[in-house]
């Protein structure tokens, strides 16, 4: 059902009149609400949960809650919170039981300046929400965390809105001289000192602009042009009101000051703000208590001894009080200050949401169950490898439920002395990742015929986690995600790289391409007890065309392109395509083993490996080189060198790792389905491939030092 917003509309004011109805007519919240963004996709697709809409007055979060209206087939409510008490609220939720129960209909209840209602309001309406009687939609100027019931945020998604940008502002002052339901019947002349007086004066609340708009034109006779100047608009707007925090926010903020000075390692400032607070009468021990929380939470595993010492200040203070108790109150907050940082403790949080999410999905795996009462009967224990059997008390083995395979809770910083165990923290979970996930060979794309059964031994062995580990944190480091950037990904294979990327880009979201129904599939099987309203968007990159189709109308912050060109010709197809969905500043970071330069398995066979069919070793050589020669590969350099419409910079890492070849991968590598062997066979014949294939297998089998190497490139297009 669609709410009536209207007045008559002679009475209507402009902001009111020029509100827009749908998702295309709101001006400015790209990152929430622009092409692919999660919540665009929630209201399009009429998927909503409870949401909460924060920010400043003029913002348009009341405009976001009619532009729901008109999109959803659930009825639509809406209440004041400044007109409306509990009888209202008791009101909507029966009607919403009603249409629950009836024609089974959802229903979505509105509250506007919800921070008005006190707390017993607020509660009356937890219940509805947590039973999925009603979907709430909030809206407040006011921080939701300080203003709003714990429990209903919890139930919510929150989304800030932010002032409007001056070509934001621009576009609706513009909108309000030519609409129909402004002043587009009438001949206007801002002169542009004017316009920009209002504009400036507005300081992004759109709401404010139009007033004024309406106040220096109303007064002005219509049956003739009508010229604003800057005189007009300095007396149609006021100086903007500052929004003064209510009781207790003077508070809340101060406190917020000092522990993000203390987050920041600013010791002068964190000093300032603590003088403040007890020059003001702040207990101290409110202070500490705040210090303590800083202690685990900001500085965490980076110098975990910091929390000893601060509680160690703060028994100290108890034991010795005021005024000599500054001395240890100051102390504890210059050792948090002065300590290296780490937030990797909130990994507990997600850890426990998605034990929330998945509590019907957390079978422990069979190889992980105690053996000892029913091992032989249903296999419980079976396949576990002994962790202090292998080198280092390590091994590459699956520890968490299926559902959760592959999940990142834990995010280890680089500072002090987590920062000593990151490296080996990430190799090892890459390392796992990659035999559990990871479907393209650890050689060379071209040889491989499909993943093999052994995959996970090879990988363990070859160390390919190091190389994994290289590309995903140099591409992550170029990229410097932000919250609200929205992320394409070509090539996505395990997800590796989607996944860390999902965790950064919390407001925009991540849009992943794929190459095969199987990787589609698998990434899914990791979204499994995640929360869905952060999941990338997974496609499968079935066509040119097709995928120009699909990404109409967005506008990526960031596009990564991962070992996913097969040749030139591919990739500037594909470029010339993503050149239109670039957003302003946007980079593409692509990633690409260079096959021209990689590793070839003649060059394993001399000098240190004898021959004995020179003329076999000689033939297979050239054909070898031909393969990688003949201009169809993708080549990160000849691409960028011989294609002038790019600004670009480049950069090459080689990787040299310790690889295992078994006979049955060059028996796989050889076969004539396989790239390599399809080659050599339709070339030269069954009899060169089956010499070729008993050469290789005769002398290749064992340890060979593999060498691998990686183009980074960054670019975006010339302007």
């Amino acid at each position: 059902m669609t709410i009536d917003w209207s007045l008559q509309p002679s009475l209507e004011p402009l902001a009111h009149r020029l509100r827009p109805r749908l998702l295309d007519e709101v001006i400015g919240q790209e990152h929430i609400i622009g092409p692919g963004r999660l919540l665009r996709r929630a209201i399009t697709t009429d998927r909503l949960t409870s949401l909460i809409f924060y920010g400043p007055p003029g913002t348009g979060k009341t405009t976001l809650a009619q532009v729901i209206a008109e999109h959803t087939q659930a009825h639509f409510m809406s209440i004041n919170a400044v007109l409306d008490g509990v009888s209202k609220i008791r009101q909507c939720v029966e009607e919403a039981k009603g249409r629950l129960s009836g024609v089974q209909s959802r229903s979505i209840l509105f509250v506007d300046e919800v921070h008005r209602f006190n707390k017993s309001q607020q509660d009356a309406l937890l219940p509805h929400v947590e039973n999925g009687t009603i979907i709430l939609i909030g809206a407040t100027t006011e921080n939701p965390f300080f203003e709003v019931n714990k429990a209903l945020v919890s139930r919510s998604k929150l989304f800030e809105l932010r002032s409007l940008e001056r070509n934001e502002m621009l576009s609706v002052f513009e909108r309000a001289l030519s609409h129909p339901d402004g002043y587009g019947e009438l001949e206007i002349n801002f002169h542009d000192n004017a316009r920009d007086h209002l504009i400036d004066m507005s300081s992004g609340d759109a709401r404010s602009l139009l007033n004024s708009i309406e106040l220096a034109i109303e007064p002005e006779p219509k049956d003739k042009p009508i010229t604003i100047t800057l005189v007009m608009a300095e007396e149609s707007i006021q100086k903007k009101a500052v929004l003064y925090d209510r009781d207790g926010d003077a508070h809340y903020d101060t406190i917020s000051a000092f522990i993000k000075s203390m987050r920041g390692s600013d010791p002068d400032a964190s000093l300032f703000w603590m003088a403040k607070m007890l020059h003001a009468g702040e207990d101290p021990r409110f202070i500490f208590r705040r210090m303590i929380i800083c202690a685990s939470e900001d500085v965490g595993l980076a110098a975990p001894n910091v929390l000893g010492q601060v509680m160690a200040c703060f028994q100290a203070y108890e034991m010795i009080g005021l005024p000599e108790g500054h001395f240890p109150l100051t102390q504890a907050c210059l050792l948090i200050c002065n300590a290296p940082k780490s937030n990797s403790t909130l990994g507990f949080f997600d850890a426990l949401r998605s034990v929330h999410q998945g509590a019907d999905s957390h079978e422990v795996p069979a190889h992980l169950k105690d053996g000892s009462r029913d091992g032989a009967e249903l296999g419980h224990g079976v396949g576990y490898r002994y962790p202090h059997a292998f080198e280092n008390h390590w091994v590459a083995q699956q520890y968490l439920p299926d559902a959760q395979k592959g999940a990142f809770f834990y995010h280890p910083s680089s500072s002090g002395e987590e920062g000593d165990v990151k490296k080996q923290i990430e190799e090892r979970r890459l390392a796992t990742w990659a035999a559990l996930s990871e479907n393209q060979s650890p050689l060379a794309s071209a040889f491989s015929s499909g993943p093999s059964d052994k995959d996970w031994e090879q990988r363990s062995l070859d160390n390919a986690s190091e190389s994994m580990r290289i590309i995903i944190d140099s591409i992550l480091q170029t990229a410097e995600l932000k919250r609200d950037h929205l992320v394409l990904e070509l090539g996505a294979g395990s997800g590796v790289l989607t996944f860390r990327a999902m965790e950064k880009v919390r407001v925009g979201g991540v849009v992943a391409y794929l190459k095969t129904l199987e990787e589609k599939q698998n990434l899914e099987s990791q979204l499994k007890g995640t929360d869905p309203f952060h999941h990338p968007e997974l496609n499968l990159f079935d066509s040119l065309d097709e995928f120009s189709k699909q990404i109409a109308g967005h506008r990526f912050d960031r596009i990564f392109i991962r070992s996913f060109f097969e040749s030139n010709e591919q990739a500037s197809l594909t470029l010339d395509i993503l050149r239109h969905h670039l957003a302003e500043g946007g980079l593409i970071i692509l990633g690409h083993f260079d096959l021209k330069q990689d590793q070839r398995l003649s060059q394993l066979l001399a000098p240190d490996h004898p021959v004995k069919d020179m003329k076999i070793f000689k033939r297979f050589q050239k054909l070898e080189e031909d393969y990688f020669s003949d201009g169809t590969w993708f080549c990160p350099e000849d691409f960028l060198s011989e294609n002038s419409s790019w600004e670009a910079h480049h950069q090459q890492q080689t990787f040299r790792i310790q690889k295992r070849l078994r006979e049955d991968q060059i028996l796989s590598w050889l076969k004539p389905s396989a790239p390599l062997g399809a080659m050599i066979y339709e070339t030269s014949g069954e009899d060169t491939r089956s010499e070729v294939t008993d050469l290789l297998t005769e002398h290749l089998a064992g340890n060979h030092e593999w060498v691998r190497h990686f183009c980074l490139s960054i670019f975006k297009p010339k302007r």
